[in-house]
């Protein structure tokens, strides 16, 4: 009995997702759910990467923690849009909290919303938010055999950025054999180490990140035209 309760709550969230993209697509938002363990660097990524968008790009955040909102405040800090959402003991953000969070958020001024959903390798995965893009953080005091230990989480990336790479020789990173595990599951999906710190390869992975929202932007142009 239990399958078909799991199948109900996942079809009414993808239903709920459908409804949050529809109205991401209509305000032109082009929105990014960013996926990782605790402590990968979920929000140094989304700060780095906001320092460098072209100023007609406006971002926005929604931060999804069990508790507390304090990466929310340093978010906030930046002058950018924000809102927190607490699960408590809830290990994923999942359509319903989003479609609750954007009611408080200026989309109408956002180009670019990031969604920071909850620590965790394994529950973000299985949730549809309405997002564009499904991104996965790693970082290198981590290990590199994540990407064997939580497959379904790398497969179900459209990019996935390797933060803290700065630190690789430290922590004895072994980084072919990382995207070995990943390309197992999901090969030829974008990868793009960085650090934060530093600001290594953070360029790369902004050009890129600026191609799909351009592209994002294009088509729904388009669409109006027709």
């Amino acid at each position: 009995m239990k399958i078909p309760v799991v199948k109900n709550i996942l079809n009414a969230n993808d239903q709920i997702a459908a409804d949050n993209r529809a109205t991401f697509d209509e305000l032109g938002v082009f929105v990014v759910n960013v996926m990782a363990s605790p402590g990968a660097g979920k929000t140094s990524v989304i700060l780095a990467t906001t320092e460098r968008l072209p100023k007609d790009v406006r971002p926005g955040v929604i931060e999804g923690d069990l508790a507390s909102r304090i990466d929310a405040d340093t978010i906030a800090a930046r002058n950018i849009p924000v809102v927190q959402i607490n699960t408590g003991s809830g290990c994923h953000l999942d359509a319903p909290m989003i479609r609750g969070a954007i009611l408080n958020l200026p989309l109408d001024a956002i180009d670019l919303l990031f969604i920071e959903n909850v620590g965790n390798l394994v529950c973000p995965a299985e949730f549809k938010l309405g997002a564009n893009l499904a991104v996965v953080v790693a970082s290198a005091p981590e290990g590199h055999d994540k990407s064997y230990k939580y497959p379904g989480i790398f497969a179900a990336a459209d990019a996935v950025i390797l933060n803290k790479a700065d630190l690789l020789q430290v922590f004895e990173f072994d980084i072919e054999y990382f995207r070995r595990g990943i390309e197992m599951v999901n090969p030829n999906v974008p990868f793009f180490p960085i650090s934060c710190r530093t600001g290594a390869g953070v360029d790369a992975w902004l050009a890129w990140l600026l191609e799909k929202q351009k592209s994002f932007a294009e088509d729904r142009n388009q669409s109006v035209i027709v």
